[in-house]
C-alpha cells in the first residue's frame, strides 16, 4: 500500500508516498516512505501496478512496479497559478516496490493549464493490450491511453452535468466488475467528491456503464443516459472516503478489493490525536446486484476478516438491553451480529467507552432503513 504521508506533522501538508506490506490487508508493517517530492512539488494521489510485460521497458529481469502519481506544486498554488498540479509523474521500483527511481522526462502529461489537475488512476486493458488511465480535470473525468505508461493519448471524458457536482471531483477509478448471479461484467467508474456528500463532507459517487463494451470506447459504456443516476454512493457514512481499488489482484470470484481513508475533510485536520492522524479502512470487495432492474454496488469485508472477528452474537427477540461482550485485543474490533425478528421490530445498539463517548445506531422497520 501507498498512501498520502506527511512526516513532519499530523495534519495534511508536505505529502510523500507513505509505504506499508501486509499478507492479509488487515494486520500491516509500514516502511520508509517511498517517494519524496522534488522540484516539480509535493506528491499526491495516484497509483502503482506492477507491469508484468515490462511495457515501460524498465523492467531488469523482473517487473517493475511503476507508480504514476500528481505533482503539487504548493508554491505555485500560493502565487495564484492555474497549472501548479502536472500529471503525471512516474517513479519505478526494481525492488518489489521499496525504493523508486523517478522517470526522467516527468511530467509525462504537463498541465494544460487547468487548476484541478490530478489524481490519476491506471489500469491494464489486455483486450487491446494497452493500459487506460482515469483523471481529474476540474469536474469531469479524462480518459487516456498509452501501450508504454510513458506516452499517454487523450482518448474522451465523462461527467459533464451528470451525477453530483456539489463539490470538487477527486480519485476517480474505473474497473470492470462481475454482475452477482451472472456470467456478465460491467464497467463501473468510481468518483469521490469533497463536500458534496449526502450526509456532508467527502464521500463518494459511482457510475455504472451502460454496456460491457469490450472495444472500450468509453462514450459507448457511459452515455448521458446516466444522469438518472446521480444517487449512486458507495455508502452513505461519512469516513469513507478516496478508495481505490487493488491493482493486479482480484478474489476467486472476480470481485475487486475496494480501501479508502477513515476521515471527512469536515473534520481531518481536527480530529484530536496525537503523533499520528487518520487510518484506512478496512478492506472490502465489491461487485455489482441488480436491484430493482438496476446494478447497484454491494460490498462485505474480505474473507480473511473472520480471525479477527468475535464469534457470532445472536440477539433474542427481547425488549430487554443485551450486553455485548467487551475486548481488550486491539484487532478484535470487528463482530458478526445477527438480529431476528426485523420484519415487525426496532433496535438500537450503543457502543461506548471509558470515557464516556458513546456511538448509536439502530434500525427503524417502519421506513425500513438503518440509521446512526
Amino acid at each position: 500500500m501507498y498512501f498520502q504521508h506527511n512526516p513532519y506533522d499530523d495534519v495534511w501538508g508536505a505529502m510523500h508516498w507513505g509505504h506499508a506490506t501486509s499478507e492479509d490487508l488487515l494486520v500491516w508493517e509500514e516502511h520508509d516512505i517511498a517517494i519524496y517530492p522534488d522540484s516539480l512539488g509535493t506528491i499526491f494521489s495516484g497509483n502503482a501496478v506492477v507491469d508484468l510485460n515490462n511495457t515501460s521497458g524498465f523492467g531488469q529481469n523482473i517487473p517493475p512496479i511503476v507508480a504514476m502519481y500528481t505533482n503539487h506544486h504548493h508554491e505555485g498554488a500560493e502565487a495564484g497559478r492555474i497549472d501548479y498540479q502536472t500529471q503525471k509523474s512516474i517513479a519505478y521500483s526494481l525492488d518489489q516496490g521499496f525504493t523508486f527511481t523517478k522517470y526522467e522526462n516527468n511530467p509525462a502529461i504537463p498541465n494544460p493549464r487547468i487548476q484541478d489537475f490530478r489524481d490519476p488512476k491506471v489500469t491494464w486493458f489486455g483486450v487491446q493490450n494497452k493500459w487506460v488511465m482515469s483523471l481529474v480535470v476540474g469536474q469531469v473525468i479524462y480518459f487516456y491511453t498509452s501501450s508504454d505508461l510513458k506516452s499517454w493519448q487523450y482518448l474522451s471524458s465523462f461527467g459533464q452535468g451528470i451525477g453530483n457536482h456539489n463539490g470538487v471531483w477527486e480519485c476517480p477509478d474505473l474497473i470492470q466488475l462481475p454482475v452477482d448471479g451472472t456470467n456478465q461484467s460491467k464497467w463501473v467508474l468510481l468518483v469521490s467528491i469533497n463536500l458534496g456528500g449526502l450526509n456532508g463532507g467527502s464521500a463518494t459517487q459511482y457510475f455504472v456503464g451502460d454496456s460491457d463494451d469490450s472495444e472500450f470506447t468509453v462514450g459507448s459504456i457511459f452515455s448521458v443516459k446516466m444522469g438518472k443516476y446521480h444517487d449512486f454512493w458507495i455508502d452513505y457514512g461519512k469516513d469513507n472516503y478516496a478508495g481505490e481499488t487493488y491493482s493486479n489482484i482480484e478474489t476467486q470470484n472476480g470481485r475487486k478489493i475496494l480501501q479508502g481513508w477513515i476521515s471527512n475533510w469536515q473534520y481531518a485536520n481536527m480530529v484530536p490525536t496525537t503523533t499520528w492522524r487518520s487510518a484506512m479502512t478496512r478492506p472490502r470487495e465489491i461487485s455489482l446486484k441488480i436491484v430493482n432492474g438496476v446494478h447497484r454496488i454491494v460490498s462485505q469485508f474480505i474473507s480473511s476478516i473472520k480471525q479477527y472477528s468475535q464469534p457470532i452474537l445472536y440477539i433474542p427477540k427481547s425488549k430487554s438491553p443485551v450486553q455485548f461482550p467487551r475486548t481488550e485485543h486491539p484487532m478484535y474490533s470487528t463482530a458478526e451480529v445477527k438480529f431476528n425478528a426485523l420484519a415487525n421490530s426496532d433496535f438500537k445498539s450503543t457502543f461506548s467507552n471509558a470515557l464516556g463517548d458513546t456511538l448509536v445506531f439502530g434500525y427503524d422497520h417502519e421506513i425500513n432503513s438503518f440509521y446512526n
